[in-house]
């Protein structure tokens, strides 16, 4: 009976060694960045219109709000055209025999007005809104790249979704800052080249539960540039954690390497992220224009134990020993032959009901005439 006993367990090894051996295997590769798949669903083009006195334009970012099913759009307007704001947009999809999921119509609902510290709307170039995330806490964080031609530095503020009025505004490393000092060397964001990406993520929906943000310049730093550019652009991205007890604390400082700029592009630069569930990943949007027109690019991105650099003072004499972020081609938009314009928004939207996610990414036209405000939707496994 023993022996019998052991011949069964030594099969069931034997079978369990074998069943091991034929399973499939997951490569590094797979294990850095877990497979995400695109699917483009559909384009549409929010036609050019006022609403409420204002010039429905410059759209630079998006962000979705669940539980209202409704979108938060940025205009990048500073404050010239109308005062600085945001749109609240309805966004109808619908299913087709053509197609699985297509944008039906895009609804303007309300124009909200940011407001400073005293309550006023944003005069006139004193603001540069370009990145916009909704939190946990229904709040709504809003970067401005600044003026710096104006003497404008850059800031990222919390603001309250109803009334626009700032809350509070995160502390910025000095080095993101204008030098202070004539005699010293030029520092801080170049003039529209600021905090263009603007991300959060959440663990909990709960209000009161820490949440983490993340930014990044949509270029170099004034002292990060070299006078012969390097082929791949250093970018510094900013990690804080924002929680109800003190004040917003940075966490981190890695570094992004922008994507070789193609020829005949006149600048390419970083104008979002998109946090994604898995601690450390995110999706980046680079959008370059140039004498052929606009093209974009999707990255997987992941934090694979990157340099921290914030206590590197400029990026001037090269990144060498310096480990950047990670990152993974996913999509070059123009693949899908269709005219793009000026991409610089991103952000998921409702689930489809096959349980997948929507992805939806947004043109700034510059309020040009040539131009258009250009809604790209994706199915995102």
């Amino acid at each position: 009976m023993r022996k019998l006993s052991n011949l069964i367990l030594a099969l069931i090894v034997i079978i369990g060694l074998s069943a091991c051996g034929t399973m499939p295997q997951i490569s590094a590769e797979e294990r850095l960045f877990p497979p995400i798949t695109l699917e483009f669903l559909d384009k549409y083009d929010i036609q050019p219109q006022n609403f409420q006195n204002t010039p429905i334009g410059g759209l630079s970012a998006l962000t979705y709000d669940r539980q209202r099913d409704r979108f938060y759009a940025l205009s990048d307007d500073r404050s010239q055209q109308a005062p600085a704001r945001f749109y609240t947009l309805k966004i109808d999809l619908t299913t087709t025999d053509e197609q699985p999921v297509t944008i039906e119509g895009v609804t303007v609902e309300n124009v909200t007005f940011l407001k400073d510290q005293t309550g006023q709307n944003y005069s006139s170039q004193t603001i540069d809104p370009e990145g916009i995330a909704l939190s946990p806490r229904g709040t709504l964080f809003i970067s401005s790249e600044g003026v710096p031609n104006e003497g404008i530095n850059p800031f990222i503020g919390e603001f309250e979704p109803t009334t626009g009025q700032l809350q509070q505004e995160i502390r910025l490393p000095q080095r993101y800052l204008m030098a202070t000092d004539s005699d010293t060397e030029p520092q801080g964001v170049e003039n529209n080249l600021g905090f263009e990406p603007l991300t959060i993520s959440a663990t909990s929906t709960l209000k009161d539960d820490p949440f983490r943000i993340f930014t990044a310049t949509e270029a170099s730093l004034k002292q990060d540039t070299a006078s012969t550019p390097p082929v791949n652009i250093p970018v510094r991205l900013l990690h804080y954690v924002i929680s109800p007890v003190g004040p917003p604390v940075l966490l981190a400082e890695h570094l992004y390497l922008l994507d070789e700029t193609p020829k005949g592009a006149i600048a390419n630069g970083l104008t979002e992220l998109l946090a994604l569930p898995r601690e450390g990943s995110w999706l980046s949007l680079e959008r370059t224009f140039g004498m052929f027109g606009f093209g974009a690019k999707l990255f997987q991105v992941v934090n694979s134990a990157a340099s921290e650099t914030s206590t590197i003072g400029s990026f001037k004499e090269g990144i060498e020993g310096i480990k950047p972020l990670r990152k993974k081609l996913l999509l070059d938009l123009e693949s899908l032959d269709i005219e793009l314009d000026n991409l610089e928004g991103m952000t998921l939207g409702p689930r489809l009901t096959n349980g997948s996610e929507t992805l939806f990414l947004i043109s700034d036209d510059n309020f040009n005439s040539e131009q258009k405000t250009q809604l790209l939707l994706f199915n995102v496994r």
